[in-house]
Parts: C-alpha cells; sequence; structure tokens
C-alpha cells in the first residue's frame, strides 16, 4: 500500500505540476509498459475538472490521455514487431509483466484478431499489454492505430468522470478499482453496443 501512496503522490504533482502534458505523458508511458496506472492518472485529472468546474478540461484530458495511449501502444507495437517475445521474457518483471499476462494477451489476439485490440484496451492489466502482440503477429498499423483510439476512450473518459462526480473523494477509485474496473468495461461495452444497433437502425430507417 506505502508503494501506491507513494506512486499516486508523485503521479499527481507531475499532473499538478504540467497539466495536459503530465497527462500526456505518463499515459503515453503507461502503454507501453511503465507501470503508471491510468486509475490513478484518469480519475485525479476528473478530479482537476472538478477543483476548476471544467468540463472542458475533462473532454481535454480524455482527449490528450487517448493520444498518449496512442502513441505509447506504437512505441509497443513497434518493440513487438521488431524484437519479439524475447523482449517480454527477458525484461517483463521489470515492468510487472507476467509471462502468463502475455500468454492470454496472445490468446485473445490469436482467438478474435484485431478486436482484441480494441476490447484489451478496455480490459484491466491486458490493456497495456495487447499493443504487443498486435506488433508481434503484424496488424495493418491503420487498424491498429484506430482500434486503439476507440478502445481508449471510453476507458479514459470513464476513470476521468469518476473523478470528475466524485471530487475530493476521487481516491476511492483506488480503494475499490477491483470493483470498478469490471463496472467501467461493462458500461463501455453496452454503450458500444447501443451506438452499434441505433447507427444500424437509423441506416435502415434511411434505407443505406
Amino acid at each position: 500500500m506505502s508503494i501506491l501512496i507513494t506512486l499516486t503522490n508523485v503521479v499527481t504533482w507531475f499532473i499538478e505540476e504540467f497539466g495536459l502534458l503530465g497527462i500526456f505523458l505518463t499515459m503515453a508511458a503507461e502503454s507501453c509498459l511503465i507501470p503508471i496506472p491510468s486509475e490513478i492518472v484518469m480519475p485525479f485529472s476528473g478530479y482537476v475538472a472538478w477543483l476548476n468546474n471544467s468540463w472542458r478540461f475533462l473532454i481535454e484530458a480524455t482527449i490528450i490521455s487517448t493520444i498518449g495511449n496512442l502513441i505509447g501502444s506504437i512505441i509497443l507495437y513497434q518493440i513487438g514487431a521488431k524484437i519479439g517475445r524475447p523482449f517480454i521474457t527477458k525484461y517483463g518483471r521489470y515492468f510487472l509483466v507476467s509471462e502468463g499476462e502475455l500468454e492470454y494477451a496472445e490468446t485473445l489476439f490469436r482467438r478474435y484478431g484485431s478486436y482484441a485490440v480494441f476490447f484489451g484496451r478496455m480490459m484491466p492489466a491486458i490493456r497495456t499489454i495487447i499493443s504487443f502482440p498486435a506488433g508481434l503477429f503484424r496488424l495493418e498499423i491503420p487498424k491498429f492505430t484506430i482500434l486503439t483510439l476507440i478502445g481508449s476512450i471510453p476507458w479514459n473518459f470513464a476513470l476521468a468522470y469518476l473523478g470528475f462526480r466524485l471530487g475530493p473523494y476521487w481516491t476511492i477509485t483506488l480503494d475499490y478499482s477491483t470493483y470498478i474496473d469490471p463496472i467501467i468495461v461493462a458500461a463501455a461495452v453496452a454503450l458500444l453496443i447501443y451506438i452499434f444497433f441505433r447507427s444500424r437502425r437509423r441506416a435502415k430507417l434511411h434505407g443505406i
């Protein structure tokens, strides 16, 4: 717990000091396996938006964090494509990535293909490593980019919005992340399914 408190203090100081740039850098680092939990970065970003009573900052934080995710994910993708599995086998422990997590991410990718990148971005633990097998299996960069972006937005916004709504109690998200993370995933998937079927219904109504 003391490590989590120290990490929280460092991350929140960094964001207070550098603002949106701090959010961008921490989320980029998270997506290339630097162990900086988005469960700290995004709720605190929402809390900063609450402090300033700023919906604009909430949206900006979501956008900039998603771009950070993309940059970090592309770096990890390239590592997977150019160095491959030996990188994780040799250095994974330094990034708190276990062999089991890598194997699970690879299994998801083999089973679901490119869709694993999209849904993997909303799965705790897997969301940071899913870019590696995408590079390993040479998923097309344009498809990887789009899926990473649209998979990152629901997660980032949901966590930031929680911090915004909780205000000074935003650290509750750390205490109950075990329960909050699956709820966010379920809500994000439900929203995406709703949007998909709604768009199909509109297309049918307009004869498209």
